[in-house]
C-alpha cells in the first residue's frame, strides 16, 4: 500500500499505528453502539462520538501524509502517539476516568514507543501516561452507578489500579527499553562481524591468489637469471651493461627469496613467523632491504627513542607491509622520501612523508579498501595498502593517511613494542 517507504523503519511503525488505529476506531464505534443500545446507561454520547471523529479526522491525514516522500522522525512519530494517548483520556474522562476497566489501555502507546523510539521518549509517554492516569483518578464524569455504600472498598480498588499501572507502566518502559538497546547492539555487532568475516575472506583470497602467483612465478625468475647470467657472460667489457646486468641479477634474486620465503612461511602461527628483534635493527634491515627493491628511490631517514631500545616482532607480514607503504610514498614522491621513528617503552610512531601531489578527496575516504588504487591504471593492483593495514592492524598497530599543510602527504604508523616484563 505505501510501497515508497517500505525502506524506512519509521514509516513502517507509522503505516502499523495508522492500520493499528482503524481497528482502535472499529472497536470504539462498537463499544459505543453496544453500550448505547443495549445497557441501559447515561453518557455524554455526543462528546465521545466527536472524539471518535476526531480520532477518524488523525487517520485519515495520517493515511495522506504516509503517501509523502519525505521520512518519519521519531519527533512525528511520538506526537502520532500522543494524539491517541490523548484521545483516549478524553474518552475516559467521559466515561468513568480511572473507574473504567478500559484505563489499562494507556499501556499500548507505551509498549509501541518503547518498542520503536530512543529511550528518552519512552520515558517522557511513561510520564504522561501516569499523568492522565492520576488526572483521572480526580477529574471526570463517573459513570451512573452507586458507589456510596461501598465507598473505602471503591477507593481501595481504584487505588490499587493506579498502583499497578504506575508498577507495570515502569516496568515495561524499562524492560522494553533495555530490550531495544540489546538489539540494537546485537544488531551493530552482527554488522561489524560480518563487516569483519568479509574483511578476512578478502584477505584468505588474496593470500590464495598470492600462494598461487608464487609457486607460478618461480620457473619465469628462474630462466630470467640464467638468461640475464649469459647476458652477463657475452659482454664483459661493457660496464654499464654490466653494472645494469647486476642491478637485475640482484633484484631477480630478491623476488626469488621473496617468493621462498612466502611458500615456507605459508600456514605457520603469528609466534613461528618472526622473533624478538631490536625496534632500530628491524627498522635499519627493511630500509635495507627497501634500498636493495628501490635503488633509485632517494631518502632521509631520522630515529630517536628511549634506551635500553625496546624490541619488536621481526615478522615477514610486518616488514613487508612497511614495505608496501614505502613504496607508495616513493611512487607519490617527486624528489625525496623522509621517514622519521620514534619510540617509547611501549609503542613505535613511523612516519613516512612525501612530497607529490597529496591524496585526492577520493582516496583519502577509499584509502585501505580492496583494489582501490589512485595510481594510473596497470601502475598498482589497489591491494599494497590494504594488505598493509590489514597486517599491521593485527599485529595491534594502526595505519592513518592525511594531506599536509605544505603539502605532500603523510603516512603515520603505531606499532606495539614488546615491553619488559619484570
Amino acid at each position: 500500500m505505501f510501497s515508497d517507504l517500505s525502506q524506512s523503519p519509521l514509516s513502517k511503525n507509522l503505516q502499523r499505528l495508522f492500520l493499528l488505529r482503524n481497528i482502535s476506531i472499529f472497536a470504539q464505534c462498537l463499544t459505543i453502539s453496544l453500550v448505547y443500545w443495549m445497557i441501559d446507561i447515561v453518557l455524554p454520547w455526543t462528546e465521545m462520538i466527536g472524539v471518535v471523529i476526531f480520532l477518524a479526522t488523525i487517520n485519515v491525514l495520517t493515511c495522506l501524509r504516509l503517501y509523502k516522500k519525505w521520512p518519519v522522525s521519531n519527533l512525528e512519530f511520538f506526537s502520532q502517539l500522543l494524539v491517541d494517548v490523548f484521545v483516549l483520556s478524553a474518552l475516559l474522562y467521559f466515561s468513568g476516568g480511572s473507574t473504567n476497566p478500559f484505563i489499562s489501555l494507556y499501556l499500548l502507546p507505551l509498549t509501541i514507543a518503547a518498542a520503536t523510539l530512543p529511550w528518552r521518549y519512552t520515558w517522557v509517554m511513561a510520564i504522561i501516561t501516569i499523568g492522565c492516569y492520576t488526572v483521572l483518578l480526580f477529574k471526570y464524569i463517573p459513570l451512573p452507578h452507586d458507589h456510596s455504600k461501598h465507598l473505602i472498598e471503591f477507593n481501595l480498588h481504584v487505588s490499587g489500579m493506579w498502583l499497578a499501572f504506575v508498577l507495570s507502566t515502569v516496568i515495561i518502559a524499562w524492560f522494553v527499553v533495555k530490550m531495544s538497546t540489546s538489539i540494537r547492539e546485537r544488531d551493530k555487532d552482527l554488522a561489524e562481524a560480518r563487516e569483519q568475516a568479509l574483511h578476512n575472506e578478502q584477505i584468505i583470497a588474496l593470500g590464495a591468489l598470492a600462494a598461487g602467483a608464487a609457486h607460478e612465478l618461480g620457473t619465469p625468475l628462474s630462466t630470467m637469471a640464467v638468461v640475464s647470467g649469459e647476458l652477463q657472460k657475452d659482454y664483459p667489457d661493457d660496464k654499464v651493461f654490466q653494472k645494469n646486468i647486476h642491478i637485475l641479477r640482484d633484484q631477480i634474486t630478491h623476488c626469488k627469496q621473496t617468493l621462498t620465503k612466502l611458500l615456507a612461511k605459508a600456514g605457520q602461527d603469528r609466534a613461528e613467523e618472526g622473533s624478538e628483534q631490536p625496534v632500530d635493527e628491524f627498522l635499519r634491515q627493511v630500509l635495507d632491504r627497501w634500498e636493495l627493491i628501490r635503488p633509485t628511490a632517494k631518502f632521509s631517514y631520522q630515529c630517536n627513542g628511549s634506551q635500553p631500545v625496546p624490541m619488536i616482532m621481526d615478522n615477514q607480514l610486518l616488514s613487508q607491509s612497511l614495505l608496501n607503504l614505502l613504496n607508495n610514498a616513493a611512487d607519490a614522491s617527486s624528489n625525496c622520501v623522509d621517514i622519521k621513528s620514534h619510540w617509547d617503552e611501549g609503542i613505535l610512531y613511523l612516519e613516512i612523508i612525501d612530497d607529490g601531489e597529496g591524496l585526492s578527496a577520493e582516496a583519502m575516504q577509499r584509502a585501505g579498501e580492496a583494489f582501490f588504487s589512485s595510481k594510473a591504471p596497470g601502475q598498482g593492483f589497489g591491494i599494497g595498502l590494504f594488505l598493509a593495514n590489514a597486517n599491521i592492524e593485527r599485529f595491534g598497530g594502526s595505519v592513518q593517511l592525511f594531506n599536509l599543510e605544505d603539502g605532500g602527504a603523510c603516512t603515520q604508523i603505531t606499532l606495539p613494542l614488546i615491553r619488559e616484563t619484570s
